[in-house]
């Protein structure tokens, strides 16, 4: 392979066999995998999938790629755009990835998979979406990590997520090294996406996990036919890569590779309790824990203070919510939502919810300070005013959904049932969860498509 590090990369994923990861990454997957359909299935009803799905006019079952939770079928393409549209139209879909992964790399593959005209057992299914899980971080790690990269305005979602696709599907249709090498560098020119939505609270942050899982998609299917991508795609130094025109220079290239298989990427990725923000999570967090640990009501709260780095401030210490995507995006809201209705879930995100009149006197009580002596990546510090005078502080440095901090199984089977509730029927939703959850052991995955149905 030498040196070039877009055809070693595809090497290593060409070369990784299923066996290659421990049976703890392997249930980790499946119950990531279990999450993400349950969230498309309830975004599939929302505003945003619905204006999709309008404005493509998909009404008929004309295709082998089930549009999830609706009676629609349409061409893998459109499906991975639209799925992808859907696992993230709630904010519910996991992080920690390339961010959100699953958003991009399942609807990426589940549509690649009604292509196909013989049996995908479970194995080569979880083998392609880890791959992708792997490679979508490992792009995001390489160019300079989270804070670095969407510091710069990039989503990298939409950016890094791309090619996490291309690597799934790519591997799901079998590419050789050199056609994964030309998917992946075709991936860079579906990369795209900003964190503009979030000055008016618009909703075209769930363009961005539709987007690269079908740019992923696409850029694997051209490979497939022979399509050329550039070799030099990951060459730091070259104007025109990736990490020269995304990145600020500040990247390590050689993550890209570096103890590739000694810790797969999906391990470090988290499954979200709360429909907002995955950076809201540690202060409802915090704010869960005091009132729990202190005996305290909402009614006791007279003042929260929270003090937040600047990349955290910008991303969600926003006060102004005039949508659901606002909303989402908010800790104080947040934090207010968690005072007034005691979770902070779908319910919670409706306009009712943040409309109310109850809401916007609990946020004149929050305070947010941008704290220089945080790193972009700290966790805000929330502080709580009682009643009674009393004050307390605390940092949650592991958010609950998170590797250090997880969900037990039965508490996200649940989040999974509730969600997929809103849509399927309850037999659908329990045939779902069965089929996922043994899914090393399915002989043909395409069944599963019409689960999603």
């Amino acid at each position: 392979m030498g040196d070039n590090l877009t055809r070693t990369l595809a090497g290593l994923v060409c070369s990784t066999k299923f066996e290659a990861f421990p049976a703890e990454t392997i249930h980790k997957a499946k119950l990531h995998i279990l999450d993400t359909l349950g969230a498309a299935i309830a975004g599939s009803a929302s505003r945003e999938t619905n204006a999709v799905v309008t404005m493509l006019d998909i009404n008929t079952q004309a295709g082998h790629a089930a549009i999830w939770g609706r009676p629609l079928a349409s061409d893998a393409r459109t499906a991975a755009f639209v799925n992808g549209v859907s696992a993230h139209a709630y904010e519910l879909d996991d992080s920690g990835g390339c961010d959100h992964s699953g958003a991009v790399v399942l609807p990426a593959v589940l549509a690649a998979l009604g292509d196909h005209d013989r049996p995908v057992g479970g194995r080569e299914l979880l083998r392609s979406v880890l791959l992708g899980y792997e490679v979508g971080r490992r792009v995001l790690e390489a160019v300079g990590g989270y804070e670095e990269h969407n510091g710069l305005g990039w989503h990298s979602t939409g950016t890094c997520g791309a090619f996490g696709a291309a690597a799934a599907v790519g591997s799901m249709v079998n590419l050789d090294a050199t056609a994964m090498a030309s998917a992946l560098g075709s991936a860079c020119s579906f990369a795209g996406g900003t964190w503009a939505f979030i000055h008016n609270g618009s909703s075209t942050k769930k363009l961005h996990a539709g987007r690269a899982a079908e740019g992923g998609l696409m850029s694997a299917y051209l490979a497939r036919q022979g399509f050329e991508g550039p070799d030099s795609v990951f060459e730091a130094e070259r104007w025109g890569s990736f990490f020269a025109t995304f990145g600020t220079g500040k990247g390590d290239p050689q993550a890209l590779l570096r103890d590739f298989g000694d810790y797969w990427r999906l391990n470090r990725c988290s499954i979200k309790p709360h429909a907002t923000c995955r950076g809201t999570h540690a202060g409802i967090d915090a704010l869960d824990l005091m009132l729990h640990d202190h005996g305290l009501a909402p009614t006791d709260i007279v003042a929260i203070e929270v003090d937040i780095s600047g990349f955290q401030y910008g991303m969600c210490g926003g006060k102004v919510i005039t949508s659901r995507a606002q909303a989402q995006m908010s800790l104080p809201y947040a934090l207010a939502a968690r005072l007034r209705y005691g979770k902070v879930f779908l319910a919670e995100l409706e306009e009712a919810a943040w409309s109310a009149a109850e809401i916007g006197p609990l946020m004149e009580r929050i305070t947010v300070r941008i704290d220089p002596a945080l790193k972009d990546e700290d966790e805000p510090a929330i502080t709580i005013m009682t009643a009674a005078g009393e004050r307390h502080r605390l940092v949650v440095e592991f958010p609950l959904g998170g590797p250090q901090n997880p969900l037990s199984d039965e508490r996200l089977i649940g989040k999974y049932a509730a969600l997929a509730g809103m849509v399927l029927p309850a037999s659908r939703v329990d045939a779902l969860s069965d089929f996922v959850l043994n899914l090393e052991n399915q002989t043909d995955t395409r069944s599963l498509l019409a689960l999603l149905q």
